[in-house]
């Protein structure tokens, strides 16, 4: 298992911002994210692996041109 805070995710994918990672883990079980996120008392870890998986599971096809 390769977890990571929401800092350091965040760090790792500049895309992505704190408040935004936060806000994904919110909204976690409505979006799917629920299977990356690891709860051990307060602190919350994210799973990398799921992480990257899940963002792959949202990726959206290209669009055609000319369709």
């Amino acid at each position: 298992m390769n977890v990571k805070t929401v800092r350091q995710l965040s760090k790792k994918y500049p895309a992505f911002s704190e408040p935004s990672l936060r806000w994904q883990i919110f909204t976690a079980e409505s979006n799917g994210l629920e299977a990356a996120i690891v709860r051990i008392g307060r602190r919350v870890l994210i799973d990398e692996d799921k992480f990257v998986s899940w963002l792959e599971q949202h990726r959206q096809a290209p669009a055609t041109p000319g369709k």
